[in-house]
C-alpha cells in the first residue's frame, strides 16, 4: 500500500495521479491525504511517486471538469475517489462510466461537485469588502472581506470577484485559503483566522441604508429567505441585525400600503417627439387588430 500525501489543490492531485496512471498503479494500491499528520500514523514509508515515461492516456474532459469541483468539497475520500473514477474510464476500460447516474461513484462524485457550487453561489451572495486604506502611490482604495465556506472554493469563486472589482485592490479572507487582488493578477495565501479581518467599518452603515431601501414586506417569505440566506452567513453580514426588525414591521407596512388612497395618473409630458411617436403609433395601420375573417 502506498501512502501519497499531497497538498489539498486540484493541480497537484492531477500530477500525482498522471504518474500513478503512467506507471498502472491500480486504485486499491493507494492511500491518498492531504493531511501529512494522518498519513505519519500508518507503518509504511511514504514512497515518492516516479515519474515515468509512457503512451499519452486520454481522459474525458468532462471528468476533469468534474474533477476540478469535487476536489473543492471538503469531504476525506474525493482523491482515492477520483483517482478510482480515473482508472476506472481510462486502464479500467469504462468509457461511458460518467453516463451511468446510478454507478455509486459517480452518483457521489456528482453530490459534491453539486454542494461545491452551491458553496460558490453563497459566497458570491455573501461577501461583503470593507475598506481598510487608500494605497498612497497609486490613489487605489484598499478592501478586505472574510468569509467561511463549507469547501474549499477560493480558487473556483474568486474569478467573479476579479471580473466584478477589477478597480480596487482586495482580499478575501477564509479560514482554507486567501486570495488577493492588486489590480493585475491573483495570488493566494494560506488561510487565517476570523481575527485577522476588520472590524465593521462606515461602508456597514451605506450597505444598511441600502438593504432597508430595497427590503419590499410584501414579498416577504421568511422560510424561503432562509433557505437563501441561512442564518450561518448572518454574523458576517452587515444587514443581519435589521431582518429581524424588518420582519416584525413587515405586515403592518403591507397593511399601510394597501390602505394608501391611489395617486392620481400624471398626465403625459408635453414633449413634442413624444407626441409624434404617439401619432405615427396612432396612424400606423400595422398597429390595429385586424377583423375576424367571416366564414
Amino acid at each position: 500500500m502506498r501512502s501519497i500525501v499531497i497538498k489539498p489543490e486540484y493541480e497537484v492531485w492531477r500530477e500525482v495521479a498522471r504518474e500513478l496512471l503512467a506507471q498502472s498503479v491500480h486504485p486499491t494500491e493507494v492511500l491518498w491525504t492531504d493531511d501529512a499528520r494522518e498519513a505519519s500514523l500508518f507503518h509504511e514509508e511514504q514512497q515518492p511517486v516516479k515519474q515515468v515515461t509512457a503512451a499519452v492516456i486520454k481522459v474525458p474532459a468532462a471528468f476533469m471538469d468534474m474533477a476540478r469541483s469535487a476536489s473543492a468539497n471538503t469531504d476525506a475520500r474525493r482523491w482515492g475517489l477520483l483517482y478510482r473514477v480515473l482508472w476506472r474510464l481510462t486502464l479500467g476500460g469504462e468509457k461511458h462510466l460518467l453516463s451511468m447516474a446510478t454507478d455509486p461513484d459517480v452518483r457521489l462524485m456528482q453530490d459534491w461537485c453539486k454542494a461545491v457550487g452551491r458553496d460558490i453561489h453563497k459566497m458570491h451572495a455573501f461577501v461583503r469588502f470593507r475598506l481598510v486604506s487608500v494605497d498612497a502611490n497609486t490613489g487605489r482604495e484598499q478592501f478586505v472581506a472574510w468569509f467561511e465556506p463549507d469547501h474549499r472554493i477560493v480558487r473556483l469563486a474568486v474569478p467573479f470577484f476579479e471580473k466584478r472589482f477589477a478597480g480596487m485592490d482586495w482580499s478575501i479572507l477564509t479560514p482554507y485559503e486567501c486570495a488577493h487582488w492588486d489590480g493585475k493578477q491573483l495570488h493566494y495565501t494560506s488561510g487565517v483566522p476570523r481575527s485577522s479581518a476588520p472590524d465593521e467599518d462606515a461602508l456597514d452603515d451605506l450597505w444598511r441604508t441600502y438593504y432597508k431601501n430595497i427590503f419590499n414586506p410584501a414579498r416577504v417569505k421568511i422560510s424561503a429567505m432562509q433557505s437563501e440566506m441561512p442564518k450561518k452567513y448572518w454574523k458576517n453580514l452587515p444587514e443581519a441585525p435589521l431582518i429581524a426588525g424588518l420582519i416584525a414591521k413587515s405586515s403592518g407596512r403591507v397593511q399601510g400600503m394597501l390602505e394608501t388612497e391611489e395617486r392620481p395618473a400624471k398626465p403625459a409630458p408635453n414633449n413634442a417627439y413624444l407626441k409624434s411617436l404617439h401619432d405615427m403609433n396612432q396612424s400606423d395601420p400595422t398597429t390595429t387588430t385586424p377583423e375576424p375573417e367571416q366564414s
